[in-house]
């Protein structure tokens, strides 16, 4: 619990110190007229307040995220902890925080525009496919998560693959209605009451893990990976751990996210505690599950809470139920239910906005977000049909959804470090610069390895890992030496 309440505090610590001084790099303007406000249509561009836009950019970036990725991080050990804390503070606060930013300064642009105004138009190209094919799956993932939890504790049909099917289908049609609506229609009005359940649901699962005060790994015990242990098959800390726990750390779609409340942020100063803030907030959130996951796996919460498995949804369905009681399970249930399809919905939705900024379709029209959204509805239908009667059906889409999303994550970062190579001072760019070698290492690494992608001997992690972190650092250097030069 020690390491627990160190990494806690660390968190916290990293908004308040570092979190200004990236802020403070980036020079935001109170001054500035926000597109909010000067491109205000009341569909996508809708002023709102502060508190408001923290609570829905929240509820947008966490989904099951930092909840099944925390559970399915534990099996590494306080290992997991290390990489919630630096990842959040380092590399997720950055990301989330630039890119929101410099979606503000380029009037409400999404993330293929921006990578567009730094990388070149190839490189737009190349997002605009591989954002929406993360969209896709992030829609897909946040559909089947929800229809499991859903399925298990309140089944509506004979079989539980019917159950399942039938919640697909009850949230789909949700989807398909918030996604058109207006911003501040649905997502303005509910959004910041489910977020309130996750935050009540974390909270509530704290103080249980204080008044429990479970003997759980300390740092200090070792940071090796300790699946096995827990009967789960090993895999190796570097890179697993880093695609398995993204949205506790780092994650790309959080990039396709943060444009969507950049268009309805009324000042500049605001955007620390709104982007900034809301990825520290997730990587608590993400903490408190894995120290959870950790006394079910080591400590005995698995005989405690008398759970069948170790999956995810299983993991979440019964710690809330066994620790909360009734009303505290049904809303703590609701939090991890609800976060899922509301980041599904704005995943859809700004898949939407993606797709029509680049046809140049203005959104006022229902009949224009139609002609945008059915494709999109169907492609994920299809794909989330393959795998529903796989009994492994989510594992398998949350390994390549794990990949894509630390790959866009990458690159992303890369757009940011040309950000601030472009400007002068350029001293900069080492703030997202450092943390785009390191995810770039770990994504080729991880797809080199792994059975979704080349199916290398492990043997070789060391070596691949070696070299592609000689290469990135080496290209950082040389990169900011030709635009120090361009500049003079």
């Amino acid at each position: 619990m020690y390491s627990f309440i160190i990494s806690m505090c660390a968190l916290v610590l990293g908004y308040f110190i570092y979190g200004y001084f990236v802020d403070r790099a980036f020079g935001p303007d109170p001054s500035r007229v926000t597109p909010a406000i000067a491109k205000n249509d009341g569909v996508d561009f809708v002023p709102m307040p502060t508190w408001k836009v923290f609570m829905i950019q929240f509820l947008n970036i966490a989904g099951t995220g930092p909840i099944f990725g925390a559970i399915m991080g534990a099996k590494f050990g306080p290992s997991c902890y290390l990489w919630i804390v630096l990842g959040s503070i380092f590399a997720g606060g950055v990301h989330d925080y630039l890119t929101g930013m410099l979606s503000i300064r380029d009037g409400g642009a999404s993330i293929p525009d921006i990578t567009g105004r730094y990388l070149g138009k190839w490189w737009k190209r190349i997002m605009l496919v591989f954002s929406i094919l993360l969209l896709l799956l992030v829609g897909t993932v946040f559909v089947y998560s929800p229809a499991l939890i859903l399925g298990k504790i309140a089944a509506i049909a004979p079989t539980a693959t019917v159950s399942i099917m039938l919640w697909v289908a009850i949230i789909f049609l949700y989807y398909i209605v918030a996604t058109l609506l207006p911003v501040d229609k649905v997502i303005g009005k509910f959004y910041p009451v489910f977020a309130l359940s996750l935050l009540f649901m974390a909270a509530a699962l704290c103080v249980c893990l204080f008044i429990k005060w479970p003997s759980i790994p300390e740092f200090w015990d070792g940071l090796y990976n300790r699946g096995p242990q827990a009967g789960i098959s090993g895999q190796h800390i570097f890179p697993a751990l880093f695609i398995t726990v993204a949205c506790g750390a780092i994650s790309g779609f959080h990039s396709t996210q943060s444009p969507i409340m950049a268009r309805c942020l009324k000042n500049e100063s605001l955007g620390r505690p709104v982007f900034y803030g809301a990825m520290i907030t997730e990587g608590l959130v993400a903490l408190i599950w894995a120290a959870v996951s950790s006394y079910f796996f080591f400590d005995g919460g698995m005989a405690e809470v008398g759970a069948g498995s170790a999956q995810a949804p299983e993991v979440v369905t019964s710690v809330a139920k066994s620790w909360l009681g009734i009303v505290g399970g049904i809303l703590a249930i609701m939090g991890v239910v609800a976060a899922p399809i509301t980041s599904g919905d704005t995943a859809f939705r700004s898949a939407r906005l993606i797709l029509a900024d680049f046809l140049g379709l203005e959104q006022k029209s229902k009949l224009n977000r139609l002609y945008i959204s059915i494709p999109l509805f169907i492609a994920a239908s299809l794909l989330l049909w393959f795998n529903i009667e796989d009994e492994n059906g989510f594992n398998i889409i949350w390994r390549y959804f794990g990949w894509a999303n630390q790959m866009l994550a990458s690159i992303v970062l890369w757009v940011l470090t040309s950000h601030f190579m472009e400007r002068r001072p350029h001293k900069y760019f080492l703030i997202p610069g450092i943390p785009a070698c390191f995810m770039t290492t770990v994504c080729i690494t991880y797809i080199c390895v792994d059975k979704i992608g080349l199916n290398m001997p492990d043997t070789l992690i060391p070596w691949i890992a070696a070299v592609v972190g000689g290469i990135s650092l080496v290209f950082l250097f040389f990169w900011s030496r030709r635009m120090a030069g361009i500049k003079r």
